[in-house]
């Protein structure tokens, strides 16, 4: 899966086609990754308040990583809307 996110509602529609694809209910995941399931709710519909190794987390227990790459030509700059 090669998924490109720029903002936190992004990153939430990945993890949840990740979750679904391995045919997991966000509780099955916020028990493997020692979260709760409202936690994993708010992440997938684009909670920004997140931390990072909250969202690290929940990427290696469904065996993706987090990468740092160019923006491609022609999008806007976020900048700090991250």
């Amino acid at each position: 899966m090669n998924n490109l996110a720029r903002d936190p509602k992004q990153i939430g529609n990945v993890i949840r086609r990740a979750r679904k694809s391995r045919q997991l209910s966000q509780k099955d995941l916020g028990a493997k990754a020692g979260l709760r399931q409202e936690t994993i709710s708010l992440i997938e519909n684009g909670n920004s308040s997140a931390t990072i190794e909250t969202l690290l987390n929940i990427l290696a227990t469904l065996d993706l990583e987090f990468q740092i790459a160019t923006r491609s030509k022609g999008e806007r700059n976020m900048g700090s809307d991250l």
